[in-house]
């Protein structure tokens, strides 16, 4: 019996040693799958995981959901992030969240008032103009004229400022400047209004000139032109101090604005010039430690005064969107890194689900009204600071992407891509204004139809994108790098059609062998011109054939699928992409294939001189390719366009 229990504990001992095995290697299983799912986290960029950390908290379906200029950040950081991404994720957070508050008839609902005439009901306006100019709905057109129609009646200062609120009298706030004339400058953007350009210069200039401070460069938050508040100054009638998020907002509005604003305004340069004032100024108060902004920026060693995230991502936005555009020096890229860098330092903070907050933002700031806030020192730090405030996380979407926005820019730098609207000319009537526009394929449209995305792509590697009206000849081909004709127009699509004609393929053919790159996006038979642009084409060995494959009827969008082999030349990340009803080539020396599917050449390029010719058999990188609301999420046609992007980038860089 004694060796029997001698066994039997033996047994007992070497079974609980196998399991304590069996627990330590799960321990480990778990531990590296935690560290596994950490990486994979850390391996998409800050801006998306802040998305992540914006929809978990704030549901585009919330039935607690208000209409307010908080949410308007948040949808104004989601929009940045899907023009960035491609992911129609970001897109239907947005209209989800939109479609809450605008009714079919074109009200507003979610608690917006007109006559409260707050400038802060306006933000939301610029998610209204996005849906409209995406989605063309007659509601959205509607909202956007209500909310239009407050600013006819806003109220304004003697000078011509608008009143920051009904309640705020004779009050402008640098806070208005982003609320309300963001808006305002979309609105006239969207809507061909160019001369309201006149007033919204006016509000810009007229804030700068009544706050900025010539010594520090600062600008005060408040301006009382009638100088009866409490806490205006009884000879300047400004707010006493130089609250850092006021400072942001103005920031920002300004490099938004410049959006909007036609190139030829007289007043674009002024413009232009109160944001290099202002980037100074940002400049110069930058905590030299961390990299970030004060609570009240000029009084970095005041007792209680705070490093506070909203306003350092809010310089950090403008700055780095102000570089990429061009509007200040180059050098103020190192000013936005060190920004950045701060912030993710100093605010970033990750919670055990892999969850990125943003601390320290002050939840909320102003002057006067009940009870009354002073503008004092001792009022701004009196404020509750909270952790994941909306004016803060949106803030810091935007400040993430135009960031990520800046990685690639040095590699075009300064150069220009042209897009054709001379053999590709089509107008229509808009049914909602009654205008006639030109459409189809153009950098600004964000329908179905337009290149917004695609532009947006090439912004981000420093290209300008611009559209060539005229015939191409040797003088308007000569500022371009890159040349895109898209789909030649046929009779039946415009009436007045222009076809390319021999001193056009001399132009186009002399320019590609002095080391242009020529993109050609056709299309299938019955729908494209073929005859005139196949006469180009074999200047460079290639021939569009005359047929069509990859026909699909939506949902089957697997019949549109082509699959890129590992190894391509061009698309080095796309795996899967989408194109259908595509015309095929026949090709020769010195054309080659670029992508070969069944035994067609669907994609060919050519070396031609100096230069390079592309060639593809459908307009392929419209939005509805590639800005992910209608394809499922396993096409990467976005990724493709990145791609051809690079791909182009390097074509250039190889003529040195």
């Amino acid at each position: 019996m004694k060796k029997l229990k001698r066994r039997r504990s033996s047994a007992l001992n070497k079974n609980i040693g196998t399991r304590n095995k069996m627990k330590k290697l799960l321990l480990i299983g778990l531990l590296m799958m935690a560290a596994f799912s950490a990486v994979q986290a850390q391996e998409k960029p800050y801006s998306q995981r802040m998305a992540a950390t914006a929809m978990k908290l704030w549901s585009d379906t919330a039935a607690n959901a208000r209409w307010t200029y908080e949410r308007g950040v948040i949808l104004d950081g989601l929009e940045s992030l899907w023009q960035q991404t491609g992911n129609g994720d970001y897109f239907r957070y947005i209209q989800h969240t939109v479609d809450r508050f605008v009714g079919a008839d074109g009200t507003v609902g979610g608690g917006y008032k007109a006559d409260v005439y707050t400038l802060d009901n306006l933000l939301m306006g610029r998610s209204v103009l996005t849906m409209y100019k995406v989605l063309g709905s007659d509601k959205y057109y509607k909202a956007a004229n209500l909310l239009r129609a407050q600013l006819k009646d806003q109220p304004r200062t003697a000078s011509g400022g608008f009143w920051h609120k009904k309640i705020y009298v004779d009050q402008m706030w640098l806070d208005g400047l982003y609320m309300g004339d963001t808006f305002y400058s979309r609105y006239a953007s969207t809507m061909g209004e160019t001369a309201d350009f006149d007033d919204i210069a006016k509000q810009f200039i007229l804030m700068e000139k009544s706050a900025r401070d010539p010594k520090t460069g600062l600008i005060y938050h408040g301006w009382d032109e009638s100088r009866k508040q409490k806490w205006a100054d009884p000879k300047t009638g400004l707010s006493p101090n130089f609250w850092g998020r006021a400072m942001g907002w103005y920031g920002m509005a300004l490099v938004d604005a410049l959006d909007d604003f036609p190139k030829n305004h007289p007043q674009r340069a002024e413009i232009i010039a109160i944001l290099n004032r202002y980037v100074a100024a940002v400049q110069k108060y930058q905590d030299a430690r961390s990299g970030t902004w004060w609570q009240i920026l000029d009084k970095p060693n005041a007792e209680g005064n705070y490093l506070e995230s909203s306003v350092s991502c809010m310089f950090v936005y403008t700055l780095a969107k102000a570089v990429r555009e061009g509007y200040i020096p180059a050098s103020y890229q190192t000013v936005a890194e060190k920004g950045y860098k701060g912030i993710l330092k100093e605010f970033i903070a990750t919670d055990a689900d892999g969850q990125i907050n943003l601390t320290k933002t002050v939840s909320v700031g102003g002057l006067g009204g009940n009870p009354y806030r002073d503008g004092s020192y001792k009022y701004y730090l009196s404020e509750k600071v909270v952790t994941n405030d909306m004016k803060g996380v949106g803030s810091f979407i935007l400040a993430a992407v135009e960031m990520e926005r800046l990685a690639n820019l040095s590699a075009a730098k300064g150069k220009t891509v042209l897009l054709d609207s001379y053999f590709n000319n089509e107008h229509l009537k808009n049914k909602v204004t009654g205008k006639t526009e030109s459409f189809h394929y153009k950098w600004e449209e964000m329908d179905n139809n337009g290149f917004s995305i695609f532009g947006h792509v090439f912004n981000n590697y420093g290209f300008n994108t611009q559209t060539l009206y005229d015939a191409p000849n040797a003088n308007n081909l000569k500022k371009a790098s890159v040349y895109i004709i898209v789909d030649p127009d046929i009779p039946k699509e415009n009436p007045d059609t222009k076809y390319i004609e021999e001193p056009h393929i001399k132009a186009i053919s002399d320019w590609v062998k002095e080391g242009g790159v020529l993109l050609v996006f056709n299309n299938d038979t019955g729908n494209a011109e073929f005859t005139h642009l196949n006469k180009l084409m074999g200047k460079f060995g290639i021939t569009f054939n005359l047929d069509s494959r990859n026909h699909v009827t939506t949902p089957h969008f697997e019949t549109g699928a082509i699959n890129i082999p590992a190894g391509n030349a061009i698309f080095k990340t796309a795996k899967k992409i989408y194109i259908k009803e595509i015309s095929t080539f026949k090709v020769t020396t010195p054309a080659v294939s670029a992508l070969t599917d069944k035994g067609d050449i669907v994609i060919t390029t050519a070396k031609y001189g100096k230069g390079t010719v592309f060639a593809v058999g459908d307009p392929w990188f419209y939005n509805e390719y590639t800005d992910g609301r209608k394809l499922p999420a396993d096409y990467d046609n976005y990724k493709a366009a990145e791609d051809l992007v690079k791909w182009v980038t390097k074509q250039i860089a190889a003529k040195k």
